[in-house]
């Protein structure tokens, strides 16, 4: 098996084999969420109009979604874990959940078109994504680390892929200097200061969690939309 590493929307355009895309603040560490709180189907849009749109058209669905971290509009949140904790199943049981992020989601579309097969990576699902990746045993996977707002690398997501290549190869990896890494860096700070709503303190705290859920969320394309959903659990 081959490791191979790349950052952001650049890296995503050369997505080889099997592709991690990672997104651990916060896209990926809320589509689990979803899941977990009873959502049946869960649309991956990278098009904020066509978000919206698909909320109109379909007002009982759900749009969880932001540009550049400020949620959308027509958003019933942002893109939260702590947000979506808070609504719990009391509001995702049962429902389409149409999920819009700047890296995340539009790393997905981006990798899409190059990979052999997409996966979303997260601190939260680690060791099932490992797990998954070693029993189908590619010839070749690319960890994608999305990065802050796909522009530049961010440090969790690095984290995130350093973790995902110890697991995977037996690379080093230390988890007390990655938390010294990710907590002292502005991707995380900007959540601490608790300045913004939309940047609640609580998320890096959920997003930082390692195997919340025992399950690997994979990518479809189905029509006109890429949807994610379980492929493997442990």
């Amino acid at each position: 098996m081959k490791v191979l590493r790349r950052s952001c929307r650049e890296g995503a355009e050369d997505a080889q084999g099997l592709t991690v895309v990672i997104d651990v603040f916060r896209a990926f560490t809320c589509a689990p969420l979803f899941f977990h709180f009873g959502a049946k189907r869960v649309i991956l849009e990278a098009d904020p109009e066509k978000a919206g749109y698909l909320k109109r058209g379909n007002p009982d669905w759900a749009l969880v979604g932001e540009v550049n971290e400020v949620p959308l509009k027509e958003a019933d949140l942002g893109n939260s874990p702590a947000g979506i904790l808070h609504k719990g199943a009391a509001f995702f049981n049962g429902k389409t959940v149409v999920h819009r992020t700047t890296a995340g989601v539009t790393g997905v579309a981006a990798a899409s078109k190059a990979a052999d097969e997409v996966i979303l990576g997260s601190f939260v699902m680690v060791g099932a994504i490992s797990r998954y990746i070693l029993e189908r045993d590619p010839d070749v996977v690319t960890l994608l680390a999305m990065g802050d707002r796909g522009e530049r690398p961010a440090s969790e997501d690095e984290a995130c892929a350093d973790y995902l290549e110890h697991l995977l190869t037996g690379r080093d990896y230390d988890p007390v200097e990655t938390l010294r890494k990710v907590l002292f860096q502005e991707t995380a700070q900007k959540f601490m200061r608790g300045e913004k709503a939309y940047l609640p303190p609580e998320d890096p705290l959920i997003c930082l969690q390692r195997d919340l859920f025992d399950f690997a969320l994979g990518v479809r394309q189905n029509g006109a939309f890429f949807e994610t959903g379980k492929i493997f659990q442990c």
